[in-house]
């Protein structure tokens, strides 16, 4: 009895969601979608400008800024209304010019290098000894004093080579979907979080440590194999910039000047010519509507990051998603669509220095989060990444309005469906509005949230902030920040599919009778395990 008693319950409960979110799209509409977007698309032309002729875009680099007057040009030529740049507080440009390293002794050979973003440039050519020194916390320096004076030090421990486990290039078969519709119970855990903290604040103190030492640079082993290099670095807010030049070496080149130091002297020669830009401190989030009938309905999102790191030319990072939000913007302004709600697309800035731009405008537009008693100093200004788990939450007015947001943000596969990001009230009414596209593999509803991008801050705050399946593709094997993120890694059909989806489901969320159902919006939550004892050895 009690099973029937519950089964009738959840028919209930799809019947009313349903019910409130009302049928999805009109298929002719998603028919005429389709036609823009298939037979008279421009994402081959809007990605090839962006990835090629404009490129990598550091946030406040010159190219990034490049990339904000095109993104907005593009959108009044389509026909969008209330095109703006919405500033916010960011810290210092930074671009390279050009970066040349090589091994002069025992031989000469060119390596593959990049150099660390925002640390300085050499001014020169800069030839000094190597010393392998791995340093990962504060405990490692003194192994290490006395030993560094005009060296270039290696501060990675040099690993050995890993091996693909898979095919690095992946398409997701059913059974991958089905494994990612299990619910994940939120976990509070303040020791995991301090280990993250740890290891941001530790490079700012290596940089006041290597140079009291009387070290000239410092380089660290790529993460990735086959030389591709990466280059990410975080002292981007005035006032921290990092005092030594500073690279990242190709993992097979970073070994072997490891093995040969342990044979005799090896000396390396780095030529690295960088520059700051500090006119503008803000950056730039780009936003666009379509303006909506009814002015109390509010207004739903999509949005996907404009800003990329510079070892590539963003293509995959977060071009993809870009081209994919104004290619959906395009297809519905042509169709002349009126919907009931606003529909606001969004380029978001400094998502690679940790979600800044998009956590800028929660803290403008929707909620604000108390400062934490406790913050380390040392971590103002690195965005809103820090305040996330801060309590209590003080909703603005616009709280109410936003009724949906869906980013794009894992390359360029094609969507296969959705995440619920723990919003069990939105699973009838995705399955609903997703079931017209089942054709084109995207009809998936999974449970399993995702992070470390833009739509996190508006879950957090049991916003309906959802983000896409995608196939995966090369993008975390090969693509994901490495200097292989180019035009040629991106897969143009299947960014034509993604802009028919997201169109398709921000028409869904603007018509609908109903905004999306919410989650809660949260409290401080209990540790979840209040019995566990930090293991020592781990700090």
């Amino acid at each position: 009895m009690a099973r029937v008693a519950i089964f009738f319950c959840l028919s209930l409960l799809i019947d009313v969601s349903r019910a409130l979110a009302g049928p999805p799209v009109d298929p002719t509409m998603i028919n005429r979608i389709a036609d823009a977007a298939f037979n008279h698309g421009e994402v081959a032309d809007t990605a090839e400008y962006l990835a090629d002729q404009i490129g990598g875009r550091m946030t406040n680099s010159p190219t990034l800024r490049k990339a904000e007057r095109w993104t907005q040009d593009k959108y009044r030529a389509w026909g969008l209304r209330n095109v703006r740049a919405e500033p916010f507080d960011f810290g210092r440009g930074w671009w390279i010019e050009s970066c040349h390293v090589r091994m002069t002794q025992p031989r000469p050979l060119e390596l593959r290098a990049i150099p660390i973003a925002w640390t300085p440039a050499t001014d020169a050519a800069l030839t000094a000894p190597v010393i392998v020194a791995p340093m990962a916390a504060v405990k490692d320096f003194a192994d290490w004093k006395g030993k560094l004076a005009g060296r270039i030090v290696l501060i990675s421990w040099p690993a050995p080579p890993k091996y693909d486990g898979e095919a690095p290039f992946k398409r997701l078969a059913d059974s991958d979907i089905s494994k990612l519709d299990r619910y994940q119970e939120p976990v509070t855990d303040p020791e995991a979080r301090k280990k993250v903290t740890d290891r941001i604040l530790f490079k700012s103190k290596l940089d006041s440590f290597l140079p009291s030492e009387g070290a000239l640079a410092w380089a660290q082993m790529s993460r990735t194999e086959g030389r591709l290099v990466h280059g990410e670095g975080y002292e981007f807010m005035a006032g921290r910039t990092p005092k030594l030049p500073a690279l990242e070496l190709g993992a097979e080149d970073y070994r072997r000047l490891a093995r040969l130091a342990k044979t005799g002297v090896v000396t390396v020669e780095i030529d690295s010519r960088v520059h700051f830009e500090d006119a503008d401190q803000s950056a730039n989030n780009i936003l666009a509507d379509i303006p909506g009938s009814d002015p109390k309905a509010g207004y739903v999102m999509a949005g996907a990051h404009l800003d990329s790191w510079v070892a590539g030319d963003g293509a995959a990072d977060n071009g993809a998603g870009a081209v994919v939000v104004m290619e959906a913007a395009r297809i519905l302004a042509s169709l002349d669509v009126k919907p009931k709600r606003t529909i606001r697309f969004a380029l978001w800035e400094g998502e690679e220095q940790g979600l800044i731009g998009s956590g800028a405008y929660v803290e403008r537009h929707l909620a604000h989060r108390a400062p934490a008693p406790d913050a380390d100093p040392e971590l103002a200004g690195r965005g809103a990444y820090w305040t996330v788990d801060n309590f209590p939450i003080q909703t603005l007015p616009e709280f109410a309005e936003l009724a949906a947001y869906f980013n794009i943000d894992n390359g360029s596969g094609k969507l296969r469906g959705i995440y619920t990001e723990g919003n069990f009230a939105v699973v009838p009414i995705f399955k609903e509005w997703l079931a017209p596209l089942s054709s084109m593999g995207a009809s998936a509803v999974v449970a399993e949230p995702t992070g470390s991008t833009d739509h996190v801050f508006m879950s957090r705050l049991g916003l309906p902030a959802f983000q896409f399946i995608q196939d995966p593709l090369d993008y975390e094997s090969r693509v994901h920040h490495t200097d292989l993120d180019t035009f040629d890694h991106l897969r143009i059909e299947d960014l034509r599919q993604a802009a028919v989806v997201l169109a398709t489901v921000l028409l869904d969320a603007a018509n609908s009778s109903t905004p999306l159902p919410r989650n809660v919006l949260p409290t401080k939550p209990s540790i979840s395990d209040p019995f566990h004892y930090a293991d020592p050895s781990a700090r």
